[in-house]
């Protein structure tokens, strides 16, 4: 086989490895603006549209200027409301309303058992994440976590994976691949020069994914393959990710 052998896989949190944004995170803003006695909710059709900006805070803030909320009142709301939200979230967690995505562990598992790090690159806050990684994948030894506050830029800036890889010992993107759900993640992941699948989710599966080396709907499971979005190298017909399928795209054998 051409190339370097697998040796890191970075997973993106939010909408990758759980199911957490329609009713997780949009939940908890919600329940953050009636506490803050604020008029706004986010439905699920417009949820969606505000993912496409990345990190919690700053999409707090976005909205607000929409509002028309001046920059002083939205300095002093945007960060209270933001960490009364990760509050709520986390009483979310710990009621066992987010789940880890079908397939995930399947993953997880396989890769240890092949001898393969893994690590999270995110734009969620580090409070959270560690709090729903111990919650919910406490078996996973994580080489490595990245989170929105570790770094100045949030995706589709390729911060936090250069970051995720200077954690991992990397000298570069060789042998490491990055599974992601949206377009910001996947561009995030190019911009670092890794290779990526994708796998979506509702609100992510219209996004424009061209340059993926794989788009798969979910992990998939023996006997429950999901099914492939987009497959530009005929990679992944069987529908299932595998450390074998992942080993082949960090290869180089089947990358543009």
């Amino acid at each position: 086989m051409n190339g370097p052998a697998l040796a890191a896989v970075i997973f993106d949190v939010d909408g990758t490895l759980v199911d957490s944004e329609r009713h997780g995170h949009r939940v908890a803003f919600n329940q953050a603006f009636a506490d803050f006695d604020l008029p706004y909710r986010w439905g699920e059709d417009l949820y969606g549209q505000l993912l496409h900006t990345t990190g919690g805070q700053r999409r707090i803030d976005d909205y607000l200027a929409a509002q028309g909320v001046g920059p002083a009142d939205r300095a002093r709301l945007a960060p209270a409301l933001h960490a009364h939200k990760t509050a709520v979230l986390e009483q979310l967690v710990d009621a066992g309303v987010i789940e880890v995505r079908p397939g995930a562990r399947r993953l997880l598992r396989e890769l240890a058992a092949e001898g393969v790090a893994v690590a999270v690159g995110t734009t969620g806050s580090r409070r959270w994440v560690e709090r729903l990684l111990r919650r919910m994948l406490p078996e996973v030894s994580w080489a490595a976590i990245v989170a929105g506050d570790d770094v100045t830029a949030r995706k589709p800036d390729p911060e936090v994976f250069t970051r995720c890889l200077l954690e991992l010992g990397r000298p570069g993107p060789a042998g490491v691949v990055v599974i992601e759900d949206s377009a910001e993640g996947l561009a995030a992941a190019r911009a670092a020069g890794l290779c990526c699948a994708v796998v979506v989710n509702g609100y992510t599966a219209g996004h424009d994914l061209a340059g993926a080396d794989l788009v798969l709907d979910g992990f998939g499971e023996p006997g429950a393959p999901a099914a492939v979005v987009t497959d530009p190298h005929g990679a992944g017909a069987g529908g299932i990710l595998t450390v074998d399928l992942l080993r082949t795209l960090s290869s180089g054998i089947v990358r543009r």
